[in-house]
């Protein structure tokens, strides 16, 4: 009898490794689309990149927004989506009006032409309906700067909205005070189902660890003293120091691989980009996976 089990537990073990080693091995095929966006009315196209699995089964959703300024498909929405994509998700980063930030209204409708789901023109209409995808198992979301907020808004528009990583996000960036949209509390998206990391010399959100701490207590309702503050489940909040990246600068853009963030969009912190860190891209993009059906 006792053989028995023994054979059946190492039957069971060399299954899962089989599992294991074939998901992490799966080919993933590359796709565009189009979809309505803007700030208000949603009439302009926009594009859509992503990647999925290259098999006839079924799969949850992820979708990430770039911060101000920033190209759609630049270096570190492409590694989000190519990481998302490896998990077993239909994955894509999505064009929006980028150019300019915005007060809670602007914001707001941003994202709302991005996850309206009564919309048959929205960016997740778009995604759900590719024959890879299946949003009833869940939709998770994750964006920078900008990005951040307007991932943390998805939930406002669409329920099958999952969880939120933000990197960058807070309650007031330089002169736009957001806290009737976004703090704790002021959202669809309850905070045991938000991560976010900012840098402790985040430039828009004081310049401080203080100021960034006192931003992040705000946005997920968790105090702490120390620079991590995270529930059980892995929500909360994380402030990045600067002798944790590489170029000893961790500011708005701490996950790129020369301080600032103009001009390195496609130069990342291999510490970000491949690293177990709490603040590493691949843990945040981890723990998302947490709250859907695989």
């Amino acid at each position: 009898m006792k053989n028995t089990w023994i054979a059946k537990l190492v039957m069971g073990l060399l299954l899962s490794t089989v599992w294991s080693v074939s998901a992490q091995a799966q080919t993933l095929t590359s796709f565009t689309a189009t979809y309505k966006g803007g700030s208000g009315t949603c009439g302009t196209t926009y594009n859509i990149q992503g990647k999925e699995p290259s098999s006839t089964s079924k799969y949850p959703v992820f979708i990430y927004m770039v911060g101000t300024s920033e190209t759609y498909n630049n270096g570190s929405a492409l590694a989000a989506v190519d990481k998302m994509a490896a998990k077993g998700y239909v994955a894509a980063t999505v064009e929006y009006p980028a150019a300019t930030f915005g007060s809670c209204s602007t914001l707001t409708a941003r994202s709302k032409c991005i996850f309206d789901s009564t919309s048959a023109s929205s960016a997740v209409a778009a995604l759900c309906a590719r024959p890879a995808a299946d949003c009833s198992k869940g939709i998770v979301v994750a964006g920078f700067s900008q990005g951040s907020i307007l991932a943390i808004l998805a939930k406002n528009h669409d329920a099958r909205v999952q969880a939120a990583y933000g990197m960058g996000a807070g309650v007031q960036y330089s002169t736009y005070d957001l806290r009737t949209c976004v703090a704790n509390g002021k959202r669809t998206l309850t905070s045991d189902r938000l991560r976010a990391v900012n840098g402790e010399g985040d430039g828009f959100m004081g310049s401080t660890e203080s100021s960034v701490r006192g931003q992040l207590q705000e946005l997920t309702g968790r105090s702490c003293t120390a620079t991590s503050c995270f529930a059980s489940n892995g929500s909360g909040w994380y402030i990045v120091k600067n002798a944790e990246v590489s170029d000893g600068t961790a500011d708005h853009c701490y996950m790129r691989a020369t301080g600032g963030c103009v001009g390195s969009q496609n130069s990342l912190d291999q510490k970000w980009l491949n690293g177990t860190y709490d603040w590493s891209s691949d843990t945040g993009l981890q723990w998302l996976t947490g709250f859907t059906q695989r």
